[in-house]
């Protein structure tokens, strides 16, 4: 896997165990399917897609890298769980799309591959790594100069403590029991400062609502519980003689 990986072993065997169950609509991965829609016509909406080398980082069985593919882009898949990329792989050959699927880590890739993709998508991982802040600084690295950063995360609120743990895991089964803990939940200040660190701009933050009961979702502008975040990494400046 080369480089050291940012890896909770508890929290990928989590992932792992669900993974044959990972494209089943119905099942206990639902909520992804629904959420999964939205996130990639955020990403749409702000690059263009076609012809861009894209990574998606913790990238499970590959509902993202498909649908990223399916608009042109040229899509890399990393996941710690060899299990998930073997389901992401089957798949991709289901629907004869071209996805390069890697076991690997994201320190592993920025060291093979810096600056290398023009877009980094990263969804509901951060807030399952030991460092979130060595996390940001590994999806940097792999970002050209003016490439974008989507994260998608859950805020540590009362808020989200309630709704996206109690009500979710608990009370309505919308994801297994035990996928979140609030302590690792990470608040949109804390993402941002890591950013900073990292060398990102926050572009742009906001919400994103489900209906548990329509198992709709859609952008909004409350970010107390799930949100998505652009980032961006300064271009280059030409330097005059």
């Amino acid at each position: 896997m080369g480089a050291a990986a940012n890896l909770d072993a508890v929290e990928l065997a989590k992932f792992d165990g669900l993974a044959h169950q990972y494209w089943d609509g119905a099942g206990p991965l639902h909520t992804l399917h629904s959420l999964n829609p939205v996130r990639t016509a955020f990403v749409a909406a702000r690059i263009g897609l076609a012809g861009a080398r894209v990574a998606d980082v913790g990238c499970g069985g590959g509902l993202l890298c498909e649908s990223l593919a399916m608009q042109g882009a040229q899509v890399t898949g990393i996941d710690l769980s060899p299990t998930m990329i073997s389901v992401a792989q089957l798949h991709a050959i289901d629907m004869t799309l071209t996805i390069d699927y890697r076991i690997q880590s994201a320190a592993a890739l920025a060291a093979e591959a810096p600056a290398a993709f023009d877009a980094v998508c990263c969804m509901e991982l951060a807030e399952h790594v030991p460092d979130p802040a060595a996390l940001m600084a590994e999806l940097a690295r792999l970002l050209r100069p003016g490439g974008s950063l989507f994260i998608s995360t859950i805020n540590r609120t009362p808020q989200s403590f309630f709704g996206a743990i109690v009500a979710a895991e608990y009370l309505l089964g919308l994801v297994p029991r035990g996928t979140h803990e609030y302590a690792r939940l990470i608040r949109p200040a804390e993402l941002a400062r890591a950013a900073r660190a990292a060398g990102l701009e926050l572009r742009e933050l906001a919400g994103l609502d489900y209906n548990p009961f329509t198992r709709r979702a859609h952008l909004g502008t409350r970010v107390d519980i799930n949100y998505l975040a652009q980032f961006s990494l300064p271009a280059l400046t030409a330097v005059r003689a």
